[in-house]
């Protein structure tokens, strides 16, 4: 469990501003209630927005994801595992495509697509098991778009749903992509160079939209 305790690269949880958020925000008895408030706190303090430059290396970094109060999925995935080694909580990251079936207009003709490869989560070790936590969606912004916002016990994954709130399909996971230690930032932004030529060929514009979630 070691290097699941340490600090990363991008998931740095020995920075003094991550240490901080995470001894005000981690509350309850034991591990996994602490793990549960962190993940509200990560879920619902930092703004969800896809439209980032992801050849930044800071996007995927826990402190600056902090620093900024918005980051896409990957860089709340490892702001949270950050916050959870820092309270001693083992954590890593894993990845997953998925494919948005209400992906916004704006959304999809920026990307060029629906499908977002290496879609980042959390996994916290809590109670002897590896259990996935998602903290992308911020409450605010599921309640606007009608989105089902995502719940964390500590005990069950909490992954996305395939139907919203008008059971209109949603989420659809398609591939693993496994679990990392710390952010392999590399490999994702060669796929994402792969996947999105569109936006990178907008370059700068392309992350100066606001954004409007499916």
């Amino acid at each position: 469990m070691r290097q699941y305790l340490e600090p990363g690269r991008y998931i740095d949880s020995a920075h003094a501003a991550v240490v901080s958020f995470s001894k005000r925000s981690a509350s309850g008895k034991d591990e996994r209630e602490r793990a549960v408030s962190l993940y509200y706190a990560v879920r619902d303090g930092v703004a969800y927005n896809p439209f980032l430059d992801f050849s930044d290396a800071g996007v995927y970094r826990a402190s600056a994801v902090l620093e900024a109060s918005q980051g896409f999925c990957v860089g709340k995935a490892a702001l949270l595992a950050a916050c959870a080694r820092a309270a001693g909580i083992p954590a890593r990251v894993g990845f997953a495509d998925v494919k948005n079936h209400l992906t916004s207009p704006r959304l999809a003709e920026t990307m060029g697509s629906d499908l977002f490869v290496y879609h980042g989560y959390t996994e916290l070790h809590l109670e002897g098991k590896w259990v996935k936590a998602t903290p992308a969606f911020n409450l605010s912004l599921c309640t606007r778009f009608r989105v089902k916002p995502l719940e964390f016990d500590g005990r069950e994954d909490s992954i996305f749903h395939p139907f919203d709130q008008d059971n209109r399909r949603h989420m659809e996971y398609l591939r693993d992509r496994g679990v990392h230690a710390d952010v392999p930032v590399e490999e994702i932004q060669t796929a994402f160079r792969e996947t999105y030529p569109k936006f990178y060929r907008l370059g700068a514009a392309a992350t100066k939209e606001t954004f409007t979630p499916g």
